[in-house]
């Protein structure tokens, strides 16, 4: 009996050892985690709401690894971004944050990514999310174009139809304020004076005031410096009070919503954009033309034809910065989900060189987190309704 039990017990262990030894491969295979905080509702969910769908385009695994992508939507709301990118850190101990949507969200994001020591690749536009490089933006990322680089192209088009006086109403937030500092920074050398500024909230649903006042200035042309729906509210004022210069816009209004929302009004705007929204029509000698139909092609796929936006390509350039920097960070010997393993795909990320993506061609450096240059950008027009490409501009 005794002998009888002690066999039962060696052929237990002996089967215990087997399952534990079976289960060591898989915990050294450790899966790679990414957080995103995204605006999927509120006042930029026309922003949001296409990144979100870009996210779900990306792989679930690579170079070996699973990869999960954990998705919170954080409202257009700077607080709850803040929020969700602690949680993500903390509580799912993700390897890479991804968001905001905004430039308020992500500004208040970078302390949280420096505190913490997890990168983070933000999906909004303004420079300062990642300049000028110190300690905490030592961990920051961004992959939409940095609005410098979008208002030297808006300068050198001005420059081309002889503005000589703009008007600008932006939103009264850092976004506004960041493309009202880089259009006088841009436009002034090539002899055009601001000599109205305005200012609107992303929630408001009149902006009359203001646009009376940009009429009364006689300005040669009119720039909105909005994102998503809300650049519209500006954009049809001016129209309905007879403006008849030029107008331009950001490039955070390329958005198809942008135009449903606009209509009409809409027709004869020009703005800068990234050379996604016009892959299409981009010659097949454009650098960028390749990539960017890989993006187009599984968007619509997915989504339908004419749904595809450029900020799904932002989220869409954050998922291949990620896979790029993945088997780089794996060789270092670090494991997912270790501060190791955090430090080691921020270094990764920022060795990125001539990466062709969605939106342009990233080469990040010590001193650039940004990483694109001017193949990021072309100059687009809207004509029935319809983005078209302008060469010449």
């Amino acid at each position: 009996m005794t002998k009888r039990t002690g066999a039962c017990a060696a052929s237990g262990l002996k089967k215990i050892v087997a399952v534990v030894a079976l289960a060591l491969p898989l915990a050294a295979a450790a899966q790679v985690k990414i957080g995103l905080t995204l605006s999927e509702t509120g006042p930029a969910a026309s922003l949001g709401i296409p990144e979100r769908n870009a996210a779900a385009l990306l792989p679930t695994e690579a170079d070996g690894q699973k990869i999960q992508w954990i998705v919170l939507d954080d409202g257009t709301d700077t607080t709850t971004a803040v929020r969700n990118a602690r949680k993500l850190a903390t509580e799912d101990n993700v390897d890479v944050l991804i968001g905001s949507s905004v430039t308020p969200s992500s500004l208040a994001m970078v302390d949280v990514a420096a505190e913490l020591k997890v990168p983070l690749i933000s999906v909004a536009a303004s420079a300062a999310i990642v300049s000028p490089m110190d300690d905490k933006r030592h961990w920051v990322f961004k992959t939409p174009q940095n609005d410098n680089l979008m208002a030297s192209a808006l300068a050198d088009a001005m420059a081309k139809a002889k503005i000589k006086t703009l008007g600008f109403i932006g939103f009264a937030d850092a976004y506004g304020d960041s493309w009202l500092k880089e259009m006088k920074a841009a436009a002034e050398p090539k002899g055009i004076k601001v000599v109205d500024v305005e200012k609107y909230g992303r929630t408001d649903t009149s902006v009359t005031g203001q646009v009376l006042k940009l009429v009364a200035a006689h300005p040669d042309a009119v720039l909105i410096a909005g994102a998503g729906t809300p650049s519209a509210l500006p954009q049809r004022e001016l129209k309905a009070r007879g403006y008849a210069g030029q107008i331009y816009q950001t490039h955070g209004a390329a958005n198809n919503d942008v135009l449903r929302v606009c209509g009409k009004d809409c027709n004869g705007m020009l703005l800068p954009a990234g050379p996604l929204l016009v892959g299409a029509q981009l010659p097949d000698s454009n650098p960028v033309k390749k990539s960017a139909m890989v993006f187009v092609n599984a968007y619509e796929a997915k989504y339908g034809a004419g749904s595809l936006s450029t900020f799904g390509g932002h989220v869409w350039d954050a998922g291949q910065l990620i896979l790029d920097a993945l088997p780089k960070a794996l060789k270092t010997g670090a494991k997912p989900g270790t501060p190791a393993f955090r430090s080691a795909m921020r270094d990764a990320i920022e060795q990125t060189k001539n990466l062709p993506a969605s939106q342009g061609v990233f080469t990040m450096s010590p001193t650039d987190h940004a990483g694109l240059d001017d193949r990021a950008r072309v100059i687009v027009k809207v004509v029935d309704g319809k983005w078209v490409y302008q060469p010449d501009l």
